[in-house]
């Protein structure tokens, strides 16, 4: 009988898996490298009696879906007016927004408002917790908005606070926790919706060192979950623990690079 194959069969045949596993490569890419966001030549001005003050100068930036960022600036580079417009809490002059294939603009306060339920969850550096609810029902107040009955918000909240280490301390009032414990109750609190993008807003300024590995260690859990995250801080250390730094200046981006 005469050879069934050639006799260079076994170049062929690498050829042939190596040729199959770039197309399930680029098959993968493609399914994974999804947009969270987008935004085009995005321009953001606040004008006064006297003047006009010129903030977002035609931003184009984009991140997918499961990506850890930081962004970064001095003050009056842009990076709060950017991260209140991602937020849907401030509108934008020209351009265009994205938030999950979603157009962000000219929206009602109430679509607004399901946009930021459906999709965000907030971090504040400040906390923002409610002083007259216990840790327990801090977390489980999205759900309330959400009109979830009592007792599955309590005892999704009681999930939650679990996830961040705070389970024993679901009783406690903001002012009988620690700063690194109310943060982690808030993370918890932007958590419970199962949002798909955090926006953290100087989540460790209020906080010391110690503390602010913890927190974002929490942060990179959630990450790893599938999450997008970005975290607009002014301290190195914080970004560098990110993937991907992006650095506002005068209301343009001044770099974007991967770490």
């Amino acid at each position: 009988m005469g050879q069934l194959y050639p006799k260079n069969w076994s170049f062929y045949r690498v050829f042939l898996v190596s040729y199959l596993l770039s197309l399930l490569y680029k098959k993968s890419t493609s399914i994974f490298n999804v947009n969270m966001l987008k935004i085009n030549n995005l321009h953001k001005s606040y004008t006064t009696e006297y003047n006009t003050l010129h903030v977002l100068k035609g931003l184009n930036l984009t991140i997918e879906q499961g990506e850890f960022v930081s962004i970064m600036g001095s003050s009056g580079s842009g990076k709060s007016t950017l991260l209140n417009i991602l937020g849907i809490l401030d509108d934008y002059d020209e351009g265009e927004y994205f938030l999950d294939d979603n157009l962000i603009k000219n929206l009602s306060q109430k679509n607004a408002a399901q946009y930021r339920n459906n999709l965000l969850g907030f971090v504040f550096q400040s906390f923002n917790l409610l002083p007259f609810k216990n840790a327990k029902e801090n977390v489980a107040l999205p759900l309330y908005y959400q009109k979830v009955d009592r007792k599955t918000r309590q005892n999704k909240a009681l999930e939650y606070l679990d996830q961040v280490g705070l389970k024993e301390w679901a009783g406690h009032y903001p002012n009988q926790l620690s700063g690194g414990q109310q943060q982690r109750v808030a993370i918890a609190r932007a958590l419970i919706s199962n949002p798909k993008l955090i926006l953290a807003d100087e989540p460790t300024g209020a906080l010391d060192s110690g503390t602010s590995d913890e927190v974002m260690k929490i942060f990179k859990e959630v990450n790893a979950q599938g999450k997008t995250v970005i975290v607009v801080t002014h301290e190195n250390e914080i970004a560098a623990q990110t993937d991907r730094i992006i650095r506002l200046k005068d209301g343009i981006i001044e770099s974007n690079s991967k770490l």
